[in-house]
């Protein structure tokens, strides 16, 4: 999973560029266009082979533990025999919030809350052309609302993309190139697991004989660990994500940006703690392609350890060895993912704290444009 180094981002009509002079602003058709740069203002325009550039002068300078999964229990089982499954969750992501991020988080948490107009421009438009079908208006004039409210619709749309989208350029040494790669190849290994999944809530078995042996019982869904642009930011970078439950994780080269519905928050990640673990669990479901099977129990067992013949359909089950991923800060983050496959999740931890090391040193290399 490697990652891709873009000079230009086009944001509605308007194309932010990166040289080695700053970022530049241009807007315009194939053929012509016109900019703001680091080296003053230009208009630039031709086809074919043949072309014009002319710099417009300006007044102003530019700125091991088993456990099994939730199933049905039979109707033999009597309550109480585990305790109440306890949520394994981060903090509102208005708590989570690191010094260094704290601008760009009020202008990304500021920018989703602006009115999208599209919606209501399109709307209108076909509520007026109702009416002027409902009361015969001539067919020109028909003709004429229609082209405005596809107009009008695309204009709103591309104001929408410029007032809600946050444009970030990163510029990187070798080192830190180098660093960020590392974390794509990593989570490119996770990526790759036949099955990842979230732990939402953990809770102690009182009686394991219920449970399959089990000294804990845990909820966990699917999530995803792949490529994929945050809402309403644009970058010269492909950026990690990894889904959380309610919140996803955006790994950007200076930070993890959390996003949820209520809005935006990060965690740098001189501040981020990793820890990989592997655990002992008792598959109910279908064994994943690349999981190693340690050992073998019973639905339900007697003390021993043996099948209880007591309970009918009590089918042998495998034990899987599988690794967790344990992510938390001090402000308030607090996930645990789990893998299929054992290996990928030490070389991530590493990969992060390295990222970790650069930040310090270097300070990083982002440029954030509003």
């Amino acid at each position: 999973m490697g990652f891709y180094l873009r000079k230009s981002i086009s944001v509605g009509p308007l194309r932010f560029n990166l040289s080695k002079s700053g970022i530049g602003v241009s807007a315009g058709v194939k053929g012509l266009r016109f900019g703001v740069g680091p080296r003053g203002n230009y208009v630039h325009m031709g086809r074919g082979g043949l072309y014009y550039r002319a710099t417009i002068p300006s007044s102003s300078a530019p700125s091991e533990q088993r456990r099994q999964p939730a199933q049905r229990l039979d109707p033999q089982i009597p309550p109480g025999t585990h305790a109440p499954l306890e949520e394994i969750e981060s903090a509102d992501v208005a708590q989570i919030v690191d010094s260094s991020s704290r601008e760009l988080l009020n202008e990304l948490n500021q920018k989703q809350k602006t009115t999208r107009l599209w919606p209501i421009v399109a709307v209108a438009s076909v509520a007026v052309l109702i009416v002027g079908l409902s009361s015969g208006w001539p067919n020109w004039l028909l003709v004429l609302l229609f082209l405005g409210g596809i107009v009008g619709t695309y204009v709103a749309h591309g104001r929408d993309a410029l007032a809600k989208t946050v444009v970030l350029f990163y510029d990187f040494d070798p080192e830190m190139e180098n660093a960020y790669g590392q974390l794509h190849s990593c989570a490119g290994r996770l990526a790759d697991c036949a099955a990842a999944w979230h732990i939402e809530a953990e809770g102690k078995v009182h009686d394991r004989k219920y449970h399959a042996g089990a000294s804990n019982l845990v909820s966990r869904k699917q999530t995803f660990v792949r490529k994929v642009e945050p809402p309403y930011v644009k970058t010269n970078i492909e950026t990690i994500a990894i889904g959380v439950g309610r919140q996803t994780l955006h790994f950007f080269p200076d930070r993890v940006l959390i996003y949820d519905q209520n809005g935006v928050g990060a965690v740098g990640y001189q501040e981020l703690r990793v820890n990989v673990g592997t655990r002992r669990f008792i598959e109910s479901d279908s064994v994943p392609r690349d999981a190693k099977v340690v050992d073998r129990t019973w639905k339900y067992v007697n003390k021993s350890g043996g099948p209880d013949r007591r309970f009918k359909d009590n089918k042998e089950l495998p034990i899987c060895l599988y690794e967790e991923i344990s992510l938390s800060s001090q402000t308030g983050l607090n996930e645990v993912l789990q893998v299929s496959q054992c290996g990928g999740g030490e070389s991530f931890a590493a990969a992060i704290a390295l990222l970790g090391q650069k930040i310090s040193q270097e300070g990083g290399g982002s440029i954030s444009v509003a």
